[in-house]
């Protein structure tokens, strides 16, 4: 047997690749039965889908024209801006050292498991459950968005940039070390350089979800415009409603074109 026969017996084809075996089939069929079961047990019919349609169009219908004159959308952004700047702030600061001691190629197991159980304790809770707590803590207001929101940047940011220090070449890090650097300046001209990229998107990033979740943690009373949308749901001042909601969408699209900004800036 030739070397020209036994490289063509090693190439996969498509058909090989998609070809169904009875593992593929198997699951093929497990998942459409759960499908199947999931849509029974929640009460999905194509009934209520209809119905539902019809509601929907009827309900949409009253949020138009949009009312942009009340005087509660102006401050209520503003302050949702301010949380989310805030928290952003607060929280990468924090996530920093966390990241750094998470990290397993800079630090002892134990000292790095002990970061990332405390970075996984972070990211375990929906930043409405915090918000919810931080209310109970500390009452009505910014101050709970801003706790709320700091815990879920500690959880992303230290998750994040622990993997992209990670990630990193040792041989920077080893030339540094070779000099007698101290740590602290290892970290700094070895690791720092090599991550500052990634960095500076992951906390782009969550300062846009910041912006975006400051709106909804405002609904169980923690500050900003999500406060205010809320009230004017209860009243049914769909009018209202709307307005609110084309000022967030057009608040986020801000934040968009500012990250993007602020990315080519620092790159």
């Amino acid at each position: 047997m030739n070397v020209a026969s036994l490289a063509d017996k090693s190439i996969v084809t498509r058909a090989d690749f998609f070809a169904p075996s009875l593992g593929k089939r198997l699951a093929y069929v497990a998942v459409f039965v759960y499908l199947v079961y999931a849509a029974a047990t929640l009460g999905l019919s194509l009934d209520r889908i209809e119905k539902g349609v019809g509601y929907g169009v009827r309900f949409l219908a009253g949020f138009f024209p949009p009312n942009f004159t009340e005087t509660d959308i102006i401050p209520g952004l503003l302050e949702s801006l301010q949380i989310a700047f805030l928290s952003s702030l607060i929280g990468t600061a924090l996530a920093i050292p966390i990241a750094v001691l998470a990290a397993r190629n800079l630090m002892p197991v134990w000292v790095s498991w002990l970061a990332r159980l405390l970075i996984i304790f972070c990211r375990s809770f929906h930043p409405v459950i915090v918000a919810i707590i931080a209310v109970k803590a500390v009452g009505f207001g910014a101050l709970a968005g801003i706790i709320a929101l700091t815990f879920a940047s500690i959880g992303f940011v230290g998750k994040l940039l622990s993997e992209a220090i990670e990630e990193i070449s040792k041989k920077q890090i080893e030339a540094v070390r070779a000099t007698g650097a101290s740590f602290m300046n290892v970290i700094a001209y070895g690791v720092v350089p090599q991550v500052m990229n990634r960095f500076i998107g992951f906390v782009a990033y969550e300062t846009d979800s910041n912006l975006r979740n400051s709106t909804m943690v405002g609904v169980v009373g923690a500050g900003g415009i999500g406060g205010t949308l809320f009230s004017a749901f209860q009243r049914f001042d769909y009018n209202f409603v709307a307005g609110i909601i084309l000022c967030i969408i057009g608040l986020v699209m801000i934040g968009e074109v500012l990250q993007i900004y602020v990315k080519r800036v620092f790159r």
